[in-house]
Formats: structure tokens, sequence, C-alpha cells
């Protein structure tokens, strides 16, 4: 008995291998293949806002962003520098990764040594030297606002630079205004 089920089971399994290209093969579940696709940002009647790219969810945070409680701002950005401190410490590897992002994000503006003398800046103003004494006295978590909201004519890059990388940037900056002591002393 066992025998005959299973040489049944293989001459099953062996028909239903064949393959005749001239008939349709049965569908299990056709029902995704009879759905309607909506393009990103077409209009959507299925959903409640009527988008197909819906929003997410409120307070909802990406899974590598940390939240970020300041608003752009001058005072923003000085509450800033009083309450954040940079969380990575100095490091060969911390150091190579903000000189990479700020060749990537910073330079074409502010140039590769950081005195304000991008490429940009034959079109537009140039921005201020990051090697000015201001700059060298503004605090860690100061330079990290500026980057994410903007300052001035400077537009904000939190959408674009990840908030590691704008630590790691802080790092690099410190490196050019001091290079010596590449980790910045913060007064407590």
């Amino acid at each position: 008995m066992k025998r005959a089920l299973g040489c049944a089971a293989v001459a099953l399994l062996a028909t239903s291998c064949e393959q005749d290209v001239s008939k349709p093969n049965y569908e299990y579940s056709p029902d995704m293949v009879g759905a309607v696709a909506y393009e990103s940002f077409s209009p959507n009647p299925v959903t409640k806002d009527g988008r197909t790219l819906m929003l997410p969810a409120p307070g909802s945070l990406a899974r590598s962003q940390m939240p970020h409680h300041f608003k752009a701002g001058p005072e923003e950005a000085a509450r800033a520098g009083r309450e954040l401190k940079n969380p990575y410490p100095a490091s060969p590897e911390v150091l190579a990764r903000g000189k990479m992002a700020f060749a990537r994000y910073c330079s074409p503006c502010h140039g590769s040594g950081g005195l304000g003398d991008g490429l940009v800046t034959a079109r537009f103003p140039s921005p201020p030297s990051l090697l000015a004494d201001h700059a060298r006295g503004l605090p860690d978590g100061q330079l990290f606002h500026i980057v994410t909201h903007g300052q001035g004519l400077m537009p904000a890059h939190g959408s674009q630079v990840m908030p590691e990388d704008r630590w790691k940037i802080v790092h690099f900056i410190r490196s050019l205004q001091n290079p010596q002591q590449t980790a910045r002393q913060e007064a407590p």
C-alpha cells in the first residue's frame, strides 16, 4: 500500500513538472495579478487621505534617527550649544568619516580647508571661515544645530546628512581649527 502510494506521488510529480508552452499554467492565487497598481504620488481612492504614498504616523522617527527637540533660529542654536554634547569620541575613524562628509556636503561652500573659499562662492556670497575666532568659540551643539537647521544664507542640511555624520563633521571642523588637538574640550 505504501509502495503504491509512493509510486502515485512520484508519477503525479513527474507529470506536473511537464511544461507545455502552448497552454497557460494554472494560477493558484490570482489576486495579485488583477490588483490595480498606483504610482507613488498619484491619487488613490482606497486610502483615507486619497494619496498613494501616505505620510508617516505623527511623531514617528526613522530607525537611525534620534529625536531633535530644537527649532530653527539663533536662540535655539544657542540653547543647543548649551544642551547638546557630541556623543562620538574623536578617533581616526570618526575623523575620516567626518572628513568625507565635510568634503561631500560642506566643502562646496566652505572649501576643503574651511576657509569659506568653496566653488559656490563664484556665484554666491562667501560663507564665513570656519577657522575664524567666532566659529572656534561656538560649542559643538551649536555647530550641530547650524548644520541641521542652517543659519543666515546657509540652508538646512538636516534632511541630507545623517545625525551621526553631522556630529562627525563637527569633529572634523574642530580638527581643522586646531590640528594638534582633534577633540575639543568642552567647559563643564
